[in-house]
Order: structure tokens, then sequence, then C-alpha cells
């Protein structure tokens, strides 16, 4: 080629080897390439944008203008080190994209479809620019830039979550309701808690069972949080976001030529978490071949990229999680039997949200102080009231805890109020329909507050009592819901209780939510 290579630092060679890959190319066509993609930054960016909707719909974690915001400045910056000659600029401007994308919470499988689909924006917008060797060279600059961009992603990602999780635990230093970003005072979820903290102590495999949106991915995190490896890489991989003929690649790595496309070699997200901990979201999608290497991997401490010879030791704790019933996944042949004895040494079970009514007020206020910083609005909600509290109370959450931080998120965006209120909720929150309630207790002692729809109570003590048997009602029977939705302690709840003669029965065979909102007031 004749061209001198650029005096690049000894570390970033050494750190960085596919930036001298990149200097191979003949700089002439390297500077056409670059030259044409910065001159059509702006419409590379609004095609690119517009093949990611098509690609990811409504599940995109970005707006337009999010993404216009994060995509083209580095894409601007990017070409620019190519123009001048400064590649360990080109790798900076890849590693604060990975930043910013990982402190956006954009999932990997979403970075790494995104970057595939910039590929084919720049084909388009700029196809009279590239002859088949410019062509090869793009294809080149993208598998180079997605080599650099996952290693940093998931340092950025790691290192972004200790940071948050450092801030909510020294913000709630005290509260008893908080662990490690998890949020619950329910038995349940004290009893998770406690098993958190006894697997943090050891080094070997969890497996998470627990339906969609319960917090698999939290309780992994806490888990590596809690334990001696928290400083070190925390890497989630979304088993069915991969597909199978790729999936041994991106966690085992692979050698450069091992298949068409594998230009350079690869590292795998197994190297990449090394030292740390691997969650493997939805392991029971992974294919049974696949799952039998994953074994090996196991039981050897090692992997075998694709297309090479040699075993890479690796020291890793895996976690893995499932929405299915572990035993069922078995009889229906989705994980092998060998794989989940070695993963059943240790389970946790997730409950679900409607399982531990009790765990909602906490979780909701903690989703207003999360979402409080996040919303552009000029005054910060302060709380939610009582009507929209036992809306929230009496829905039975089919999405778990990720629908209550999305109803709660929305509230806040939308919402005008200083509280939250009833309006404020989605409409299949708000327009529930709650289901009748069977129980003995405080069905006998809703008589009250049903006369009532026809002959509203003329003293204090018919209104107060009447206050009492609703809210009971919408808590499920809990006293310590009651209590804090009636602003009184739980003692003088019992007091009332026993003044008005109500008995409340049996808690546990009165878990469904009942009839109507309580009546927003305060016992004095």
């Amino acid at each position: 080629m004749g061209d001198v290579i650029p005096d690049l630092s000894g570390d970033a060679v050494d750190r960085e080897p596919c930036l001298r890959a990149l200097w191979e190319y003949q700089r002439e066509e390297l500077h056409t390439l670059a030259s044409a993609i910065a001159t059509r930054c702006d419409a590379i960016v609004n095609h690119w944008y517009e093949l990611c909707c098509l690609k990811l719909g409504r599940s995109r974690r970005l707006t337009q203008t999010q993404f216009s915001a994060i995509f083209s400045p580095y894409l601007r910056s990017a070409m620019r080190s190519v123009l001048d000659n400064r590649f360990d600029h080109f790798a900076a401007s890849i590693e604060e994209l990975s930043e910013r994308l990982a402190c956006a919470g954009v999932p990997f499988a979403e970075v790494t479809l995104t970057l595939h689909l910039c590929k084919q924006s720049i084909s388009s917008v700029c196809a009279d620019e590239l002859s088949p060797e410019r062509y090869r060279l793009l294809d080149s600059l993208t598998q180079i830039r997605a080599a650099l961009l996952a290693e940093a992603y998931f340092r950025a990602r790691s290192q972004h979550a200790q940071d948050e999780t450092r801030a909510q635990q020294s913000a709630n230093k005290g509260k008893g309701a908080e662990f490690y970003g998890l949020v619950g005072r329910s038995a349940a979820m004290r009893r998770i808690f406690d098993r958190i903290a006894a697997a943090a102590r050891t080094r070997g495999t969890v497996l998470l069972v627990g339906e969609s949106g319960t917090g698999k991915e939290l309780v992994a995190r806490a888990i590596h949080e809690a334990g001696m490896r928290a400083g070190a890489p925390f890497v989630a991989v979304n088993c069915p976001a991969i597909p199978r003929d790729l999936i041994e690649s991106e966690l085992f790595g692979h050698r450069r030529g091992a298949f068409s496309g594998a230009n350079l070699d690869h590292p795998g997200l197994f190297r990449s978490a090394d030292g740390g901990t691997l969650l493997l979201d939805e392991v029971t999608e992974m294919s049974l071949e696949t799952q039998s290497k994953l074994l090996r991997v196991l039981q050897e401490r090692s992997v075998r990229p694709v297309g090479s010879t040699t075993e890479i030791p690796v020291d890793v704790r895996l976690i893995a999680s499932t929405n299915r019933r572990p035993d069922a996944a078995v009889r229906m042949g989705l994980i092998r039997q060998d794989l989940y004895y070695r993963l059943q040494a240790s389970v946790i079970e997730i409950p679900p949200l409607r399982e531990r009514c009790e765990d909602i007020p906490p979780l909701a206020n903690h989703f207003v102080r999360l979402f409080n910083a996040r919303a552009a609005r000029p005054t910060a909600v302060s709380g939610i009231d009582a009507e929209a509290m036992a809306a929230l109370l009496r829905y039975s959450w089919p999405g778990n805890v990720r629908e209550l931080s999305n109803a709660i998120e929305s509230a806040i965006t939308f919402g005008r109020g200083e509280r939250i209120g009833l309006d404020d909720l989605p409409a299949a929150i708000r327009d529930n329909e709650p289901a009748f309630f069977a129980g003995e207790g405080v069905a006998q002692a809703s008589e009250v507050a049903v006369a009532g729809e026809s002959r509203p109570p003329t003293t204090f003590e018919e209104t107060e009592r009447e206050l009492i048997v609703r809210t009971l009602r919408i808590a499920g029977n809990n006293k310590t819901l009651a209590a804090e939705l009636l602003h009184i302690s739980r003692k003088k709840l019992y007091a009332r209780l026993a003044r008005y003669g109500l008995k409340t029965g049996n808690r546990r065979a009165n878990r469904e939510h009942l009839l109507s909102p309580p009546l927003a007031a305060k016992i004095g």
C-alpha cells in the first residue's frame, strides 16, 4: 500500500487488535466511503430509524428524538475519526455509543439488530458510492464495530447497574423494603431476600423460576451484587432473541473464518463475563444441542469457540431463568434432564405479583420516585391517592411487576396532578371490574356497605364502619394494607374492628379483590 501505519499507542493497539486489521485496507477507499457517509449522515440516520421501526415495531426502546440524539453524533464522530486517520478516536466513539445505549436501557438484542440495520441504511442511501470493494470495506467496518461495541456495552451496563444499585441502597437505607434494587415487604419477598443472600455466598449455578415480568433479571443481578463478584461483569442474555444458528457463536465465541461472515475472532459472552456472572434468560428456549454444549462448559469450566480445537478456561457464575415449570419443561423435551439436574441445585421461585399484594404499595411508590427523576415535569408527583391505590390493589397484574412499572410511568408521563389519581391510570386498570368476594368475615360485615348504596350512612359511626369494611375488602383482608390506606396504625384498626364487631375471617380465603374502591378519608 505504501502508507505508513499511524502511531497508535502500544496500549491501544494491544487492547484493540481489530484497529490494526482496519488499517490493512486501502486508505483512499476508506476515506471515500467515510466521506460519503459523513456527507449524507442525516439521510442515513432517518432511513436507519425507519428500518428500526419496521423491524422492531412498538418494542423499540428509543423514540425518534432519542435515536437521532444518540446515533447522529456517533456516526459523524466515527467518520471524522476515519478521515483524520485517528482510529483510536474511532474506538473511543464506539465506546461512548456503548455507554449511552447501556445507560438508556436498550437491550443488547436491539443494539445488535440496530447496528446491522445501519449497514443496510448506508448501503441504500449511498448506493451510488458503493463499489464492490467499498461494500466489502463497509462490511468489515460493521464487523469491527460490533466486536468493539459488545465488550464496551456489557462493561458500561454492568458499571451503570452497580452505580444505580449503590445509589438506591444509599437513598433507601433503613427503609427495610428494598434489597439490592428489589422492592418488597411480603413474607414471600423476605424469603427470596434470604435465598439471594445464601446463593451469593456460593459460586454455584442458580435457576430462577417465575412468570414473565416478575423480576428474574433483577434477582440475578442482586445475587451478583451481593456476592464476591460484584465488581466483575454481569452479562444478561435473552436466549429467545438470538437465532438458533448463531447462539453458539454468541455464547462460546468463534474464530475468524469459522463460517461465512466471520471476518474476525469473536470472544463470546462467556469470555465477556469472565470473572463475573452470566444470566441465560429463558434457558428452556435454547436448542437441546446447545444445552449439551452448555452442560460441558459447566462441567469443564472452559469454552471451545466455533471453528477452534482449543479449550479456553473461563471463570463464570451461571444463572439461568425460565417462565416455565422446570419439571414440565423436562417432560416436554424443552430442557435436557442432565442440565436440569445441574441447575436445580439452587432454585429460587419468584411468585407473581397477584400472590403478594402487600408489595404493590411499596413497589408503586418506588416507581413514583424512580420515574419522577426521569420525567420532564415542572413539578414532581408526590404520591398516589387512595382511589388509584385501590385500583392498583384490586387489579390481577397479568404482566406482573413490569406491568406495574409501565402503569406508573404512564401515569407520571401523561398525568398533570400533584398526585396520581384514578383517571391517570391505564384503562385496563382503571376500568377493571373486581371479582365478587366469597369469604365469610368481611363479606358478612359488608352488609352496611351494600345497604349504604341505597341508604347513605347518617352518623359518623356508620360512615367510619362502612369505610373500614370497604377498605378491608379492597385490601383482600390484609390488615397492614388496610391500615396504610386508612392512614391509621394497625393497632388502631384492630380497635375499630372490635368496636364495630367486625369479624374479618380467614385472610387466605379472602385473596380475591373486591367490590368497590374505598372512600378517600382519614380516620383520626
